[in-house]
């Protein structure tokens, strides 16, 4: 998505403070010659476009450092389950955020993208903010979904709360300046995050030149990122550049009005443009799920997802989890507006796993070899990397491994 839906503005820095966290702190990690993480995120950047429109400095950071072929993003392919997948190791139904748009049958209350900033009992899992905290270091955040939530009372050292009018430029600086602070202010996990390719993306699809113009324009600023970073900071620092998910082209002409399926009024329905998730109100029965299951399975723009298929998919057993889900393939999606009023945008992501909802990753610094290309792997893997570069400790169990990213350490 392009947008979090969170207005604020104000900058909510904590310089210099200790956080008080619910869990206690542990102690600080013990590893010789500590490194640093800077985590940067490029919304919507697809695993080719590094190519595709010449991102020269994402192509010397891989020179230099390491680049997988794609990183697979967790279902569904959308922006908030997979920050957050990315920042706790976890898959959506591990750590709640299970779409951008989504309702909770224990609950009986539906969330929306940034919800949690209000009420962070939505999320589950330690990010990695929390983690470096609990290990003893200080962390920062320049924009992540749900950055700013209170989580097990717990927020980053520094963060700023989401505006989408937030300076690049300034975003950039801000890293820079919270890397040159003292010793023991100094944030050792930076998370940054950059919107505008998925904007673009969305708007004129993966193929248009202004889609490539934002790829270039996300291109030359980490390049500044990287050249300031080796030629002003001391310390050690490792760049890790990835993106939440890729973007295919779709026909706004031939989306499926979602108003004309034949669903029951027994079901709250959920539209979340490339699938839609139809939650069983109270007192509706299994026989019920079962017979709306049947009265949709003849339509062959969508599938309605099997417990097989789901499960395959790590998105089984939660409450968030909808009775009956629908979903489409590129160009298709759904639309609940007449013609004259849909959005008019030429991409979008969201499908179940395809080539084009690959993600990004590429990363160098001292942690990592040089020149190396990794097979594909899946984004929970990233967590479990990212905090053994730092060499702190895991404190809960999460859903990926080191091994998809061995092959990149030194």
């Amino acid at each position: 998505m392009r947008k979090f839906g969170l207005t604020l503005v104000a900058v909510s820095l904590l310089m210099g403070c200790q956080t008080v966290t619910s869990a206690g702190t542990a102690p600080a990690s013990t590893a010789s010659a500590q490194q640093t993480v800077v985590l940067i995120s490029l919304d919507g950047f697809r695993w080719d476009y590094i190519e595709k429109y010449g991102a020269k400095n994402l192509v010397a950071m891989a020179t230099d450092g390491v680049r997988a072929k794609q990183m697979r993003p967790a279902y569904p392919t959308k922006t908030f389950p997979n920050h957050l997948t990315l920042i706790t190791g976890l898959y959506p139904t591990h750590h709640g955020i299970v779409d951008n748009h989504f309702c909770d049958k224990a609950r009986q209350q539906c969330y929306s993208m940034g919800d949690g900033g209000k009420d962070s009992t939505w999320i589950k899992g330690i990010p990695l903010w929390n983690l470096a905290e609990l290990n003893g270091l200080k962390s920062a955040t320049y924009f992540w979904p749900e950055s700013d939530a209170r989580i097990d009372g717990m927020t980053p050292n520094y963060y700023y709360h989401y505006s989408q009018q937030a300076d690049y430029q300034d975003r950039v600086t801000q890293i820079i300046d919270w890397l040159k602070l003292p010793k023991d202010k100094r944030p050792q996990f930076v998370a940054g995050y950059f919107s505008l390719v998925d904007t673009m993306g969305h708007r004129y699809g993966p193929d248009a030149p202004e889609t490539g113009e934002a790829v270039r324009r996300v291109d030359l600023l980490i390049g500044e990122l990287r050249d300031r970073i080796k030629a002003e900071i001391k310390q050690p620092v490792n760049l890790i550049v990835v993106s939440d998910h890729g973007m295919a082209t779709i026909d706004m002409d031939k989306a499926i009005d979602a108003r004309t399926l034949p669903i029951s009024k027994d079901f709250q329905v959920v539209n979340a443009g490339t699938r839609l998730m139809l939650y069983a109100k109270p007192g509706v029965d299994a026989m019920a799920i079962a017979k709306q299951k049947a009265k949709l399975k003849g339509d062959t723009r969508f599938q309605v997802d099997t417990a097989e298929q789901l499960q395959a998919l790590h998105y089984v057993n939660s409450p968030r989890v909808a009775d009956i889900i629908l979903d489409t393939h590129a160009p298709l999606v759904f639309t609940d507006k007449p013609k004259a009023k849909r959005y008019q945008g030429h991409g979008n992501h969201g499908f179940i796993y395809t080539k084009d909802m690959g993600a990004l990753f590429v990363a160098e610094g001292p942690a990592f070899k040089k020149g190396v290309l990794l097979p594909a792997f899946d984004n929970v893997d990233l967590y479990p990397t990212v905090a053994k570069i730092l060499g702190i400790k895991l404190l809960s169990k999460v859903d990926g491994t080191t091994q998809g990213l061995e092959a990149g350490l030194k």
